[in-house]
C-alpha cells in the first residue's frame, strides 16, 4: 500500500511526502557526485486509478486546510498521466507545472528538489539545466511500494 503523510509547505508551495510500508522511502536523492549517490529505486508496476485517487485526495486535503488552491498530477511508473486535479481557483500555469514536476520525478526516479538544489549549489550541480523536460522547482516526488518506484506525484 502506498501511503501519502501530511504535505508539508517549503517556501515555495506544497510539496507531498511518500513512504512506503515495507522499505525505506527513496523521495530525496542526494546531490553527491554520481558515483556516490545511491542507486535509485527500481520501477515497479504501475499504480492502480484508485490509488491515483486517493492520492491526490490527500494532497487536496493538506492543500485546503492551508488555503491554497493547487492542481495535483499524478502519473504511472510508465510516465503517463494517470490523474489530474485541479482545485478551483488554482493558477492556469499550475496544469502544466504539476505535470513537469511528476514527470520529472517518475523519470529521473528522484524529486524534483534534488534538482533544485543542485542548481542552487552551483558547479556540477547546474549541469542539470541541460537536461532535457526537468522541473527543478521542489513539489515532485516519486511514489514508492515496496522500494519500487509505481509512480510520481506534481503538486503547484
Amino acid at each position: 500500500m502506498i501511503h501519502v503523510t501530511r504535505p508539508i509547505a517549503p517556501a515555495q508551495g506544497v510539496a507531498t511526502y511518500c513512504r512506503v510500508t515495507a522499505s525505506e522511502s527513496h523521495t530525496h536523492m542526494t546531490n553527491l557526485p554520481y558515483v556516490d549517490q545511491p542507486p535509485a529505486p527500481p520501477y515497479g508496476a504501475p499504480l492502480s486509478l484508485d490509488d491515483a485517487k486517493r492520492i491526490a485526495g490527500a494532497a487536496e486535503s493538506a492543500a485546503r486546510e492551508r488555503g491554497w488552491p493547487v492542481v495535483v498530477a499524478v502519473y504511472d511508473s510508465t510516465g503517463h498521466l494517470a490523474l489530474l486535479h485541479r482545485m478551483d481557483d488554482a493558477h492556469l500555469a499550475s496544469v502544466a507545472v504539476a505535470q513537469q514536476k511528476a514527470e520529472t520525478a517518475v523519470k529521473y526516479r528522484r524529486s524534483t528538489r534534488a534538482f533544485e538544489d543542485g542548481i542552487a549549489e552551483g558547479g556540477a550541480g547546474v549541469r542539470a539545466v541541460t537536461l532535457p523536460m526537468v522541473c527543478a522547482v521542489d513539489g515532485g516526488f516519486p511514489l514508492l511500494r515496496d522500494g519500487k518506484i509505481v509512480g510520481s506525484i506534481g503538486v503547484s
